[in-house]
């Protein structure tokens, strides 16, 4: 399941875009929580607790490990990071086996 060298090489391209787009997406949602009509303690506390939860997740924070890509590809389509298109770059045997992974994830 090692990915090739080219996928991997465009994996380390792709994420930065991939979580500066999920970040983005984020930081909307956060807006969209302040501009409700509560009270100024209800919506600290909920954006502490949405940014700590968020902060963790692989659209965030990603430890770049060659081995484990596949895994991460799988966690980032979880969290709907990103979608099997974002992946149309990549070699159709990396595309195949995240298919199969997520075939059997189901």
């Amino acid at each position: 399941m090692e990915p090739s060298k080219k996928d991997w090489k465009l994996f380390q391209e792709k994420i930065k875009i991939w979580q500066e787009a999920y970040m983005e997406k984020l930081i909307k949602a956060y807006i969209l929580l302040m501009e409700k009509d509560l009270p100024a303690s209800t919506k600290f506390w909920e954006l502490e607790n949405r940014i700590k939860e968020d902060k963790r997740k692989p659209g965030v924070l990603l430890t770049l490990r060659k081995s484990e890509m596949i895994f991460d590809l799988l966690l980032l389509m979880k969290d709907d990071v990103i979608v099997m298109d974002d992946l149309s770059d990549f070699s159709e045997d990396l595309k195949e086996q995240i298919t199969l992974l997520r075939s059997h994830s189901v």
